[in-house]
């Protein structure tokens, strides 16, 4: 009986040896590990981050970054609730989201500007207007607003296309629909009937689509389907075309940040991965998806 329980023993002992040597105890060294990064927030920034996450598969082969979208108030909620790594988002927290982060888990959200960008104008092609003021956009756009017609605004839509204007907008937990309520329409609401579409790349491929809409979007969705219209703050005063110069020394009036937020300072993989996205490896992605690198941006912005 003890020779039994003594070749079992031994037998155990040995297959233990084995598996540890092909890697599969608890124990194998920390740099095989594999390490999932979560990041969840900003349609806006979703092309990019998903260029990221496959670019840096190259840089480090043991991390696995995750991306989704769903808008930045998404990403958000889900950073305040310590489920996800780092927040996308095309707006700034607001102070009770950051109280609310540290209330639940003891941690003061950290912010990255990791880009800039243009918030444009989109219109069809064909439509024959060039330029758009803040006002005008309003009577359009906000709650109360009296413009319904392209006629309303001196433009005759080709091809007897129907005058009524469509407005494509987005939904409420999106940053770039906060960001335009907030510098657009001066924190009015927005009237009702409009198209209020999930994503940023949806809200172009809806106005390429249709003759008589027009909407707001990242410059880096662009189409040749869409035209991106020169804005004014005022009626009157010289309005301004949304490219990178006109983003980088803000004489465009809708050019904004692009940042991540991580729960206190990154560590580990999470802090090398936003250096690496700061790095110019990463800020050339940023570039080749139509946004502004930050490098690129004078001091003090």
């Amino acid at each position: 009986m003890r020779t039994k329980w003594f070749a079992k023993s031994l037998g155990a002992g040995l297959v233990v040896a084995i598996a540890c040597t092909l890697g599969a105890c608890a124990g194998k060294p920390a740099e095989t590990a594999h390490t999932t990064i979560q990041v969840k927030g900003s349609d806006t920034m979703v092309n990019v981050a998903q260029a990221w996450a496959e670019a840096y598969k190259l840089v480090a082969p043991n991390v696995d970054i995750e991306v989704s979208g769903g808008g930045s108030g998404v990403g958000i909620a889900a950073l305040e609730k310590g489920t996800i790594d780092i927040a996308d988002a095309s707006r700034n927290m607001k102070p009770e989201e950051i109280e609310q982060a540290k209330r639940n888990t003891g941690k003061e959200p950290k912010e990255f500007v990791v880009a800039y960008d243009g918030l444009a104008v989109y219109v069809h092609k064909d439509n024959p207007i060039e330029e758009i003021s803040f006002d005008q956009l309003a009577q359009v756009f906000a709650e109360g607003g009296s413009t319904t017609k392209w006629s309303q605004l001196g433009v005759k839509i080709p091809g007897g296309a129907d005058d009524e204007i469509v407005r494509v907008s987005r939904q409420s937990n999106s940053g770039t629909y906060e960001f335009f309520r907030e510098h657009v329409l001066a924190k009015k609401d927005f009237k009702l009937g409009s198209r209020d579409m999930n994503g940023s790349k949806e809200v172009v491929e809806l106005i390429g689509n249709t003759k008589t809409a027009i909407g707001y979007s990242g410059m880096g969705y662009a189409t040749p389907a869409v035209k991106m219209l020169r804005v004014a703050r005022k009626t009157g005063e010289p309005a301004v075309e949304p490219t990178v110069a006109n983003t980088l020394d803000r004489s465009y009036p809708l050019a904004r940040s692009l940042q991540v937020y991580t729960l206190g300072e990154p560590e580990g993989e999470v802090k090398r991965y936003i250096e690496w996205m700061l790095s110019p490896d990463g800020q050339r992605l940023v570039e080749e998806n139509g946004y502004v690198p930050v490098a690129s941006a004078p001091h003090g912005s």
